[in-house]
């Protein structure tokens, strides 16, 4: 399997849609920590989804998805850029014993979604929608449905290798829009899409078995790899916003401050002298994410 994505539309009709498979990104995510299997699959499915909301919304920047949970899993989040660099992370009770077959839902209890864009220019956007759904899917598209008032359906799938997603979305009625019925249609036929089929079958198998008696117009598909954007000055950032009494603090105990991505494990080491550096600067902003 290609780690890609892949968008295509229905002609004459107001319908498009986006079809994602990884293997190798999702593979870079999982060898980082040793993972409970229900928290390996929500992290697929997460991924998948990631990559579906920034071909989706074309923004020059990073798109964070994120579930805040309040039992069990605390966090769980993906994170996806124009250049196709994809990287998740969990956070949960490591003494706490998951059923395998755990919906999202019963990991995280009553939690939320929050889908952040963060553009390289501009302000950040944050959307944040209750989790009243047990499955990722049903959640995102209850967002579109509130934040964006676009008609939205998704397929997301992931068995501990292997991640895939499907979506479809109806965009508002133009001139270009001749076939009414073809929302319903194409929805109908997605809906027999199965969770095998959408792991193993090439992309372009998946849409000639769902979407052959359709005029679908498909687009060159885009790669997709594992990435992480962290970066010594983004930390340095980060440690910035703790201010001065806490850092000299830190130093006083440790002598130096040592630190990780969470993401990929990227050792950083910041000495004494890197410390009061970091509080002479001027006023730094926050991060998004590290």
């Amino acid at each position: 399997m290609n780690d890609e994505i892949q968008r295509f539309l229905f002609d004459d009709t107001n319908v498009r849609g986006e079809i994602v498979q990884l293997e190798a990104a999702y593979g870079e995510v999982l060898a980082r920590q040793d993972y409970p299997a229900p928290i390996r699959h929500q992290l697929g499915e997460l991924l998948s989804a990631v990559a579906l909301l920034t071909e989706t919304v074309k923004l020059d920047g990073t798109v964070s998805l994120e579930v805040r949970g309040k039992q069990g899993v605390d966090v769980l989040m993906a994170e996806s850029n124009p250049g196709g660099q994809l990287r998740a992370i969990a956070r949960y009770d490591e003494n706490q014993i998951f059923a395998d077959d755990a919906s999202l839902r019963q990991l995280v209890g009553d939690g939320q979604i929050v889908i952040t864009l963060d553009p390289a220019e501009g302000n950040r956007y944050q959307g944040i929608v209750a989790l009243e759904h047990d499955q990722l899917a049903g959640c995102l598209e209850a967002y579109f449905a509130q934040s964006e008032q676009l008609a939205t359906r998704l397929w997301l799938s992931a068995d501990g290798q292997r991640s895939a997603g499907l979506l479809l979305q109806q965009l508002p009625d133009d001139a270009s829009s001749k076939d009414p019925d073809a929302w319903d249609r194409v929805v109908h036929l997605a809906a027999t899409i199965t969770a095998d089929e959408m792991l193993t079958l090439p992309a372009q198998d998946v849409l000639y078995r769902l979407f052959h008696e359709e005029t679908t117009r498909v687009f060159d598909p885009k790669a997709l790899a594992f990435g992480c954007t962290c970066s010594r000055e983004r930390i340095a950032n980060a440690l910035h916003t703790f201010g001065a009494d806490e850092l000299r603090s830190i130093l006083n105990e440790q002598k130096a401050v040592d630190t990780q991505c969470h993401f990929c494990h990227t050792q950083y080491h910041f000495s004494a002298a890197d410390i009061e550096a970091i509080i002479d600067s001027p006023e730094a902003p926050s991060p998004t994410l590290h």
